[in-house]
């Protein structure tokens, strides 16, 4: 007979066998929708895609509150240079490492992949009391918390949420940040690459990258910053020229590695490899703490790759200045909660395609106005230089708040079961909590959540133990609502 455990860990593998990279959660909705279907559950979808699947109360609960257990249904799909993994096709091969579960080369899908399983598990335990509730799982979450901006309120009836996508399983969430997105244009003008040019792939990689709010303060490196700083170094010789330069797949991962195409010259060969080294031995001494296995180098174009063209040098100075320019990192931390990064930027995406730079750059603050300052500094730099902005995905912070009845209720349901206090915090992440607040007046919530190590890159990792410790958790918490 399989523990409660395993019972989750077994509906997160068939969650995982099924693609579900954001804005591709067709096949996963499908699966719920047949899950709920098999067990008599009526479920709705709204125009967005979000769905809802409502759980009768259990005896004894009739009058109880209805409760709403919310997760998002895509994930980010990330994986190791090396990797093969086919994000549209393949299932995500999860392996236990002892007491964690991880991924072969990939993202794991635990963000968001086992709050579905938790929920699921806790419906099919035909010994856990509960008060009606409804399922709420989300698309697009992780390309900007589309599918919370575009919820229709009519689809739920609860006004109790527990959120399920926090990362410490004695942590309780009761805030979180605001954030947009800037995609900036650059154009570009190009000519036809010179003769006696040979091509190489230069690449800055190997580095540990990470959650764009959660880990922004941890001093890990952006391989779009460094690939930035070496172009400048390397297109300051006049017999290297660039084709093209790419980095980051995700606006809220901190992009791990990064490309440029450059063409050199015979006699520019020495000076290359000597600017590669060079730099590589600068970027090591300065991340050490941080980056221990980064790395810079060069690999010969085969024949069948070379470019036909490379940027003119005017252009190819703008994209480099640029780039530079840009803001990431830590902008300031909150003057009201010790230790809170209140504002930040990731220099997310950098990619030239169709004739133009395109930049992603990721905003996030806990204070709005600050947010649209930090956001104003993307845009003025980008004017500087010439390039068009567009800006995305904006949502709102969600304001703590510490005297909440559903936390107290948590907070005592914690420490009974488990005989210690949880952790009480504001995090500088986006979750969809601040947008389904502001559309659903009067909602009490709470975000929690397994122990999950590393999201959004290809070395998540999620602590076994505290799976069943989460769903003790919530067990116990849905119970205390008995009649």
């Amino acid at each position: 007979m399989p523990t409660q455990t395993e019972t989750v860990i077994d509906l997160f593998k068939q969650i995982n066998a099924i693609p579900r990279c954001s804005k591709k959660e067709a096949a996963i909705t499908r699966w719920l929708e047949d899950w709920a279907g098999q067990r008599g559950l009526e479920h709705n979808r709204d125009t967005a895609g979000n769905l809802v699947i409502r759980v009768p109360a259990s005896t004894g609960f009739e009058t109880a509150p209805v409760i709403v257990l919310q997760g998002h249904m895509d994930m980010v799909c990330e994986k190791t240079p090396d990797s093969h993994h086919d994000f549209d096709h393949d299932p995500i091969r999860v392996i236990r490492d002892g007491d964690w579960l991880r991924a072969d080369g990939t993202t794991l899908g635990a963000d968001n992949g086992i709050a579905l399983a938790l929920a699921l598990a806790i419906v099919a335990d035909e010994a856990a009391a509960h008060p009606p509730l409804e399922l709420l799982f989300t698309v697009d979450e992780e390309s900007g918390l589309i599918g919370a901006t575009q919820l229709d309120p009519a689809l739920i009836s609860g006004k109790v949420l527990i959120n399920v996508d926090s990362e410490d399983d004695d942590v309780f969430t009761i805030g979180c940040a605001g954030g947009e997105e800037t995609r900036i244009r650059l154009g570009l003008e190009y000519e036809a690459a010179p003769k006696g040019l040979d091509f190489y792939r230069v690449l800055v990689g190997g580095l540990r990258g990470g959650h764009s709010g959660i880990d922004i303060h941890k001093h890990r490196a952006n391989a779009n910053r460094l690939l930035g700083r070496l172009l400048a170094e390397l297109t300051a010789d006049e017999s290297l020229r660039l084709a093209g330069l790419y980095g980051g797949s995700a606006h809220n991962a901190i992009p791990r590695d990064a490309r440029a195409i450059v063409g050199v010259t015979a006699a520019g060969k020495d000076t290359m490899q000597a600017v590669l080294k060079n730099i590589e031995a600068v970027f090591r001494e300065e991340n050490e703490a941080t980056e221990p296995q980064l790395k810079v180098y060069g690999e010969l174009l085969a024949a069948d790759a070379v470019p036909d063209r490379v940027l003119l040098p005017a252009a190819a100075a703008r994209a480099v200045t640029l780039l530079n320019a840009l803001p990431h990192g830590v902008e300031g931390m909150s003057a009201q909660v010790a230790g809170l990064v209140e504002t930040s930027c990731n220099l997310a995406i950098v990619k030239t395609a169709n004739g133009q730079l395109d930049i992603i750059s990721s905003q996030r603050s806990s204070s709005m106005t600050r947010l649209e300052d930090i956001t104003a500094r993307v845009r003025a730099v980008a004017a500087l230089a010439g390039a068009a902005t567009t800006r995305m995905n904006r949502h709102p912070a969600w304001p703590p708040d510490p005297d909440s009845a559903l936390l107290a209720r948590c907070r005592e349901v914690y420490t009974r079961q488990f005989g210690e206090d949880p952790v009480v915090e504001v995090i500088h992440a986006g979750l969809e909590c601040g947008l389904i607040g502001a559309k659903v007046p009067g909602m009490e919530m709470i975000s929690i959540g397994p122990t999950l190590r590393n999201p959004h890159s290809p070395d998540e990792k999620l602590f076994v133990p505290s799976i069943g410790k989460m769903l003790v958790f919530i067990e116990a918490l849905l119970a205390s609502y008995r009649e």
